[in-house]
């Protein structure tokens, strides 16, 4: 069994890599920072470990990684990469959205769309594509990162029901957390109103509601009952909330 977890330098994504370990999987941990993926290959034990240092906003890098490993016969692909740019949309630089939408959307859907193929023609494998509880709401002053989250939540709902209708033993899942203690704050520049999860608990809650086959898997209690709150309100209410939400995190 091999798995393939981008942005696996830090957070979730190197949770991630340390539960699959424990539970026999071989991997392959694709990041930028290859000092990091190395610290963390010296703590996997007792399986294979491969580790690529590579910047996935270049979609020929995304082309590249795929050739790299494509005979390797990934079972598991974990779409963690991604970052969040905090500001008004009209401040926010526009090179950092651009990069924002070639990590978090381009690169995520060209590794689906080249994996699944072969996943198909074996009738078996798991994708865990790490959205987040902003996919499901628009962002003011988070606008970029909440639409590329929306993205990834709607794109993975459409796979996961196309797997199922053809019969194909496929699962298809997104990772639709609130606030998680990683590094992202750091990246994005805000501070949660909020506290966050532990990363260790969400990493392998995802993992073990994937391989169960789960659609949507949101952890904690909290993000449960809002996400069932949003159907009784409008999407302007819940457009002014998410702004009001957004004013209460510190620059």
């Amino acid at each position: 069994m091999t798995a393939l977890i981008t942005g696996a330098s830090s957070g979730m994504g190197r949770d991630m890599a340390r539960y699959l370990s424990s539970k026999g999987y071989d991997l392959i941990l694709v990041a930028r920072r290859e000092d990091r993926l190395k610290e963390l290959e010296a703590d996997l034990q007792g399986v294979n470990v491969k580790i690529i240092p590579l910047d996935l906003s270049k979609a020929e890098n995304c082309f590249m990684l795929y050739d790299m490993v494509k005979d390797d016969e990934v079972e598991f692909l974990i779409n963690n990469a991604g970052f969040g740019a905090y500001g008004r949309f009209s401040d926010v630089p526009l090179e950092k959205e651009l990069e924002l939408i070639d990590v978090n959307i381009k690169a995520l859907h060209i590794l689906t769309k080249l994996f699944i193929k072969d996943m198909i023609k074996r009738n078996n494998g798991y994708i865990l594509n790490v959205g987040s509880a902003a996919g499901f709401l628009a962002g003011p002053t988070f606008s970029s990162y909440y639409a590329s989250k929306n993205y990834v939540v709607r794109l993975t709902e459409a796979i996961h029901e196309e797997m199922r209708r053809d019969k194909i033993n496929v699962k298809v899942s997104a990772l639709c957390p609130g606030p998680v203690n990683t590094e992202f704050n750091k990246v994005a520049d805000v501070n949660f109103a909020v506290g966050g999860l532990p990363s260790e608990y969400v990493a392998k809650l995802a993992i073990d509601k994937t391989l169960k086959g789960k659609m949507i898997i949101t952890p904690g209690k909290l993000m449960k009952l809002a996400k069932f709150g949003e159907h009784f309100l409008s999407e302007k209410r819940l457009t002014r909330m998410s702004y009001d939400m957004q004013m209460k995190r510190k620059s």
